[in-house]
């Protein structure tokens, strides 16, 4: 893999969003870890759009700051 794949700086919008992402499901797996129950159905298609959306925004955010 060559060095320009990775992101030149941590304002990268590529990079943002993908921190968001990670951090989105981290906060999902430890809900689903305090609750001792996994999601259900309504709850995943309530939380997947909410960390989608939550890449999105971060991701158009990092574009425009740039």
């Amino acid at each position: 893999m060559s060095l320009a794949a990775f992101p030149s700086s941590w304002s990268d919008p590529n990079y943002v969003a993908t921190v968001v992402g990670v951090i989105a499901t981290g906060v999902l797996c430890f809900y689903s870890t305090v609750m001792q129950s996994g999601p259900t159905i309504d709850e995943i298609f309530f939380v997947l759009p909410a960390v989608l959306l939550s890449t999105i925004v971060a991701y158009e955010i990092a574009r425009r700051w740039t």
